[in-house]
């Protein structure tokens, strides 16, 4: 097994104590406007040990609903009172909307980048972009980064 420096007791032992469902949360929480890194608790339970394939599969789910939840968020709230209760500049709000108009469900394989990935599914869910092409771009982009994290940490798929 690979050392790596985050441990468990540097995110706090509730995270490794809470095990998979801890995981779940925490990639979940993630994905929202809330600033919090799933990465460092995948990494730490890789460390110590867990399946990697195991935490992929957990962490890009709890990833991939926060993200819908995002997406649920735009969807749900009328473009023009989002727009009034964030204080979002007009034009910026513009920008955004050509281009996901532009994009389409593609620009959700972009929702694992931070800072911004929130905001785009937000504004997917906002143009109404099909659910079902959206679902399945957010999935690809954030299991992709999960898949890379943990193959870059060398703590994935040994072999």
């Amino acid at each position: 097994m690979k050392e790596w420096p985050v441990s468990g007791m540097e995110l706090g032992p509730e995270w490794m104590a809470w095990g998979l469902p801890g995981l779940f949360l925490a990639s979940f929480l993630a994905a929202t406007v809330l600033p919090f890194s799933s990465e460092a608790v995948v990494l730490a339970m890789a460390a110590a040990g867990g399946d990697a394939l195991v935490l992929f599969g957990v962490a890009t789910a709890g990833n991939s609903l926060g993200g819908l939840a995002n997406y649920g968020i735009g969807r749900w709230l009328p473009t023009d009172r989002f727009i009034r209760w964030t204080g979002i500049d007009a034009g910026k709000a513009q920008r955004w909307r050509a281009m996901v108009q532009r994009r389409g469900a593609w620009a959700a394989l972009l929702c694992w980048l931070p800072v911004i990935g929130d905001p785009i599914a937000i504004a997917l869910g906002l143009c109404r972009t099909p659910f079902v092409p959206t679902t399945l771009f957010m999935v690809a982009g954030k299991a992709a980064r999960y898949a890379v994290l943990l193959w870059a940490a060398g703590l994935a798929w040994p072999g």
